[in-house]
């Protein structure tokens, strides 16, 4: 009798065959191929009817059906899949994207550290970016007014979050989306955050 007729075989990861969710190789890092079970299809980028009636180029994040839009021409919309911001927490407006960053630097807020410091004091002065960073491979930093207001629109190292709200407040993407919408948007770019219970 053999090891493996004895011994469990661990079960083996299947990924999402769709090359968009494939691994990405990226500067000093390589984003992970998306599990199978961690992406519902309906949240995988793709082209749509524009509901949103902004002007091209505009992005405009549904957090009531989690979908990010970024306005295209000729009546057309990009739309991704997103996680939003936990009940209580979501932030609604209009923005713009003042700075862009490739796998940036993370720092919790005070009010998160406040919330939960068992689980964000030791960050409390912040984490270099790669694979187990919070915010991903990209990050878009929201400013409204010229001031910063704390809220990102950014990858996640938690795929299956993708559809939930659940995040502190921000806007996150599949690392192969956020990279994707980030070289397809310039500072400057207006962002609509719709209120949870708006769409278009």
């Amino acid at each position: 009798m053999s090891d493996s007729d004895i011994m469990p075989q661990a079960a083996a990861a299947t990924y999402v065959s769709d090359p968009r969710y494939g691994a990405v190789p990226d500067g000093a890092y390589t984003v992970a191929a998306v599990a199978a079970g961690d992406l519902k299809a309906s949240y995988m980028r793709q082209l749509v009817d524009d509901p949103t009636g902004q002007p091209p180029g505009t992005v405009v994040v549904d957090p009531q059906h989690r979908f990010l839009y970024l306005v295209q021409e000729g009546g057309k919309a990009l739309r991704y899949g997103v996680g939003v911001g936990k009940a209580g927490m979501a932030w609604s407006g209009t923005a713009d994207v003042a700075s862009k960053r490739e796998w940036p630097h993370w720092t919790p807020t005070n009010d998160m550290i406040g919330r939960e410091p068992e689980k964000y004091t030791k960050w409390a002065k912040g984490m270099d970016g790669g694979p187990a960073n919070p915010l991903g491979a990209r990050a878009l930093y929201l400013f409204k007014n010229g001031k910063d207001t704390l809220y990102r629109i950014h990858g996640t190292n938690e795929p299956w979050s993708i559809g939930e709200a659940m995040s502190s407040g921000c806007i996150r993407m599949m690392n192969q989306d956020v990279i994707d919408l980030y070289r397809r948007v310039p500072t400057g770019t207006k962002v609509v955050v719709l209120p949870a219970g708006e769409r278009g």
